[in-house]
């Protein structure tokens, strides 16, 4: 009698995010499947999740995907210990939702519920976009996977800025676990 083979494609990430997500966040920057494709995920700019062109509905299903997410020089993957397949990410994958002070850390919440302290190991940087001038901030969550920060939590991060001079000129930044980040261009916040 032979055993059913492993599922493949979804339903093999689904399974597999399953089984070691029981243990915390699973070990994906160790796996090294041969690439099997592409599977037709796609995350929209604003942290919403499509497959096959239709939103996943399902919270808990998309936070279980979240946790199999890897970024290789070639693009996004969800990786199993035996499938990698590349998805399709418009901006960063993840969004931060919520910023908590507590003395002085700043602890994000992300859309697909990861916990992140601002600091040397989670740097909060800031493009502005040469075109509008706009600040696009961003969050990084864990091994090079980002979040972008969404409008309200980076008006509250702009209250919480205080001015620092640097060598190119007075900036506001914030601090959080001991590391201290800018949040807009040099001079910006002077008329």
């Amino acid at each position: 009698m032979t055993a059913d083979p492993a599922p493949s494609g979804l339903a093999g990430v689904t399974a597999a995010a399953k089984v070691a997500g029981a243990r915390g966040l699973p070990p994906v920057h160790l796996w090294h499947p041969e690439h099997c494709g592409e599977i037709d995920i796609r995350i929209r700019k604003d942290g919403v999740w499509f497959h096959e062109g239709t939103p996943i509905g399902r919270e808990a299903l998309v936070r279980l995907f979240s946790t199999v997410l890897r970024l290789d020089p070639d693009g996004y993957h969800l990786v199993t210990p035996v499938e990698k397949l590349k998805i399709q990410v418009e901006d960063a994958p993840f969004v931060a939702t919520r910023v908590d002070q507590m003395g002085d850390i700043l602890r994000f919440e992300t859309n697909v519920g990861d916990a992140v302290e601002a600091g040397p190991d989670n740097a909060i940087r800031v493009e502005t976009d040469p075109a509008t001038g706009e600040p696009r901030p961003y969050l990084h969550v864990r091994r090079g996977l980002e979040a972008l920060i969404a409008r309200p939590v980076f008006y509250e991060l702009a209250e919480l800025a205080a001015e620092r001079e640097t060598p190119e000129g007075p900036r506001l930044g914030v601090t959080s676990n001991g590391a201290w980040f800018p949040i807009a261009p040099a001079g910006a916040h002077r008329p």
